[in-house]
């Protein structure tokens, strides 16, 4: 689960599996019906697993695994943590918020300085979308620090289904 670049906000892994992807799919529905520590859910070569709701905060993150098969017997495993959909959708949308009022306010504020008008407030606003948009991405790190320990949990118990 190492990481090469530290600004990643959402790790991924991949993994050869020494068994075919039917077999590596198969465990994971079995594991659906034997345990219920986990919330597993399987769309075609794609397994999620997250944490039940009463198990669940904010932060909590999600696998999203999608098995492939590469020969008869062995498949690539690549693996993605993420946080709630929901939460995910929400971040984005204030991201997208952001970076167009910053747009907005830049085009405003070269408009006005072009015009030899005062910009002052339009470059103050500039300048806080610019803050804003920083203070969001360390919220997301704080947010990805608080769920490590649960994304530890769920690569353990993905670990110990496969036999990894």
């Amino acid at each position: 689960m190492s990481s090469t670049n530290d600004i990643v906000l959402r790790p991924r892994f991949k993994i050869e599996l020494n068994k075919s992807h039917k077999d590596a799919l198969r465990i994971f529905e079995n594991k659906k019906k034997t345990q219920s520590d986990f919330i597993i859910n399987r769309m075609d070569d794609h397994v999620f697993i997250k944490f039940p709701k009463d198990k669940q905060h904010f932060w909590s993150p999600q696998l999203h695994l999608e098995i492939n098969e590469t020969s008869e017997n062995t498949s690539m495993l690549h693996g993605l943590f993420g946080p709630n959909p929901t939460v995910w959708t929400m971040f984005m949308f204030i991201h997208f918020i952001v970076a167009g009022l910053f747009i907005a306010f830049g085009i405003w504020t070269y408009t006005n300085w072009s015009l030899e008008t005062d910009y002052a407030m339009q470059l103050f606003m500039v300048i806080l979308m610019v803050v804003l948009w920083i203070a969001f991405y360390f919220v997301g790190r704080l947010g990805k620090s608080t769920g490590k320990e649960q994304m530890h949990i769920l690569y353990n118990f993905m670990n110990k289904a496969l036999n990894l």
